[in-house]
């Protein structure tokens, strides 16, 4: 069994959110299960000072909170610590930001996140490492040019060290992806740009673990895989709801989430 499960990330997400009374629950909750296999089966990190470790790029950055769920699921973040989210001088803010230990980049702004994560990924290229980079984005990043000039020079140089996660929820923040600019054939535009596609299951765990430490060749290329997800996974009135990209909960409605996300015939502490 998973040591770090998306179940537990959903637990603190809505606990958090709910204390701070902040939004952006449903797309942390459409990553859990996301987050939950890399920080429990394939992110390589000893140390957040550890000059070898992998970088982790969470390039939609409003989805701090489930990132911040894994860290004190790792034992990287105390109790206390965690519930300063969202307060005056606390490094946990609504965006992951560098004074954080083990936040390279501070992110937030769509679209950049895969330029930075690229140059990571050259970095280590040049200086013959062997650790690797992961970012995590959403599939509304796709939109921006930025995204692919960047898919573009990675697949030029083949950087295999680099692995993109692309969250795909098929909402953003105005409205659903399809509508606001088309996101048909998505893999395919990625092979087009010389990565390797893999589509899975988002919210199968195990999965999304699999695809991710799938063997590469030394001349492989860059990897992206496609994980299908929904937003607000996991709680019935939030599921591919808009309003919960920006909305916080109400007491009743927390009370309501925390039982959606319980497992059948499992009773909450």
């Amino acid at each position: 069994m998973a040591s770090i499960s998306g179940h537990a990330i959903r637990r603190i997400i809505l606990e958090q959110s709910h204390r701070a009374h902040v939004g952006h629950i449903g797309s942390a909750l459409s990553v859990a299960d996301i987050i939950a296999a890399l920080f429990d089966r394939v992110l390589r990190i000893p140390h957040p000072d550890h000059p070898k470790r992998d970088r982790f790029v969470l390039s939609k950055g409003h989805s701090a909170l489930a990132f911040y769920a894994a860290l004190h699921l790792q034992g990287r973040l105390g109790q206390q610590e965690l519930e300063t989210f969202r307060a005056d001088g606390s490094p946990l803010g609504t965006h992951p930001e560098v004074v954080l230990p083990g936040v390279d980049f501070a992110t937030g702004s769509l679209g950049q996140g895969l330029s930075m994560a690229t140059g990571a990924a050259l970095a280590i290229r040049l200086q013959k490492g062997t650790h690797r980079v992961y970012a995590l984005m959403s599939d509304a990043e796709c939109n921006e040019g930025s995204v692919w000039e960047a898919a573009q020079f990675a697949g030029h140089h083949r950087l295999n060290e680099l692995t993109v996660v692309v969250d795909f929820n098929g909402m953003q923040a105005m409205g659903r992806t399809c509508d606001i600019m088309t996101m048909e054939n998505l893999s395919e535009r990625w092979c087009a740009f010389g990565w390797e596609a893999i589509d899975v299951d988002g919210h199968d765990q195990e999965a999304v673990a699999n695809a991710l430490l799938a063997p590469k060749s030394q001349n492989a290329k860059p990897r992206v895989v496609m994980a299908r997800t929904i937003l607000g996974k996991g709680v019935s009135f939030m599921e591919n709801r808009l309003k919960w990209h920006y909305w916080p909960m109400d007491d009743a409605e927390f009370k309501q989430a925390m039982l959606d996300i319980e497992p059948k015939g499992v009773t909450s502490a």
